[in-house]
């Protein structure tokens, strides 16, 4: 098996950076946008589809795969990529941020994190040590350390707290993972929006030792200001020569200024989500396809787009299907989407290597001011 490294190519005068990341299922070119497989699956779409849209990293979820259908299971049947069918890289989160999701059905000490199911109410402690157990279970590539995900607002002192147990965690996760596995292992930088307390999260983790690093603790309701201002000196508190990844951050205008800022890797759920509920994705902005206007339209959403949706059907066409509820529009409308967002990636890469990010940039936001021909 690949011992997983880290290349950085390039950096732009911007400071935006191209890389890659090379793990036992392939090399990953950065930065770059991994869809989200919640429960071993992109939601609408097969592995076939991920391939064909040239996905080349996607995101697997400790928590729901804990609880059904087992990692143990999932272990016993080949590993996650078999399981899913799926030849590419996997990373993995801890289940961190969906134990905090669930508000007052988990409690948390040092052990770990206990919790009630959602599923079925049953209590389960998610500890760091079994965190990695269940990421090596499921042989995903890239593992997240366990961490405790505040939310905002979040008092000083309860951010300074916190951002010491996740490293206390941290320690524990790099401690637990057994030493024959090629798989890479992520801490995660908190302390809310303070940046001291960013300092000297990123500081602790850097001295544990870990494979890259990821900004935690952001799109949790926090203004778009202070997202902003938090991009805009944390990513140089992380090493240069190791993966940066922003977690759970993906609208594409913070895309954009993300990798302008010096991050690599990324996730969210909204170019899926946001397809399920009728609203494309394009250079231009969102559409919503349940609006009347496109009852008519014989165009494509884009006609400069390469997915299978915009070279065979019409907008017209993704109307009536979604009017009428047909379950292939949330299919066809998710293939647009993720291949707007992966198209979106190779277009920064491209400028970073040719340090044309800026002038990028400026076109990026320019098309979204202009619309587009309707």
């Amino acid at each position: 098996m690949t011992q997983p490294f880290f290349e950085l190519l390039h950096t732009d005068p911007s400071g935006a950076r191209r890389g890659r990341f090379h793990t036992a299922h392939g090399t990953v070119q950065t930065p770059i946008f991994m869809p989200v497989g919640t429960a071993a699956s992109v939601k609408t779409l097969t592995s076939a589809d991920l391939q064909e849209i040239q996905a080349q990293i996607i995101l697997g979820n400790t928590y729901h795969l804990y609880l059904r259908p087992g990692h143990r299971l999932i272990a016993q049947l080949g590993g996650l990529h078999r399981f899913m069918h799926w030849p590419g890289p996997i990373l993995t989160d801890s289940g961190g941020y969906q134990v905090f999701s669930l508000g007052a059905m988990r409690r948390i000490r040092e052990e770990g994190v206990t919790f009630r199911s959602h599923l079925d109410g049953s209590a389960h402690l998610l500890s760091p040590e079994l965190a990695i157990q269940i990421q090596e279970d499921l042989g995903s590539d890239i593992m997240m350390q366990l961490d405790e995900c505040p939310p905002y607002p979040a008092k000083r002192d309860y951010l300074a707290k916190s951002l010491q147990l996740s490293v206390r965690w941290g320690a524990r996760c790099l401690a637990a993972r057994r030493p024959d596995r090629q798989q890479a292992l992520f801490g995660i930088v908190q302390g809310g929006m303070e940046a001291d307390l960013r300092q000297e999260s990123a500081a602790a983790l850097i001295e544990l030792g870990f494979d890259g690093y990821a900004l935690g603790g952001l799109s949790v309701g926090e203004p778009k200001e202070k997202m902003a201002e938090v991009l805009s000196y944390a990513p140089a508190l992380l090493p240069k020569e190791q993966p940066r990844y922003l977690m759970g951050v993906g609208k594409p205008e913070d895309l954009v200024e993300a990798v302008a800022a010096g991050m690599d890797m990324f996730d969210c759920v909204l170019p899926t989500r946001n397809a399920r509920n009728g609203q494309l994705l394009t250079r231009w902005g969102a559409r919503n396809i349940k609006q009347a206007r496109f009852r008519e339209d014989a165009r494509a959403v884009d006609a400069h787009c390469l997915c299978h949706c915009c070279q065979h059907y019409s907008r017209a066409y993704l109307h009536h299907l979604f009017r009428n509820k047909e379950i292939a529009v949330l299919r066809l409308m998710t293939l647009h989407n993720l291949h707007y967002y992966l198209d979106l990636m190779e277009g920064m890469r491209q400028a970073i290597a040719t340090d044309r990010f800026a002038a990028f940039r400026a076109d990026f936001y320019q098309q979204r001011l202009s619309g587009d021909e309707d």
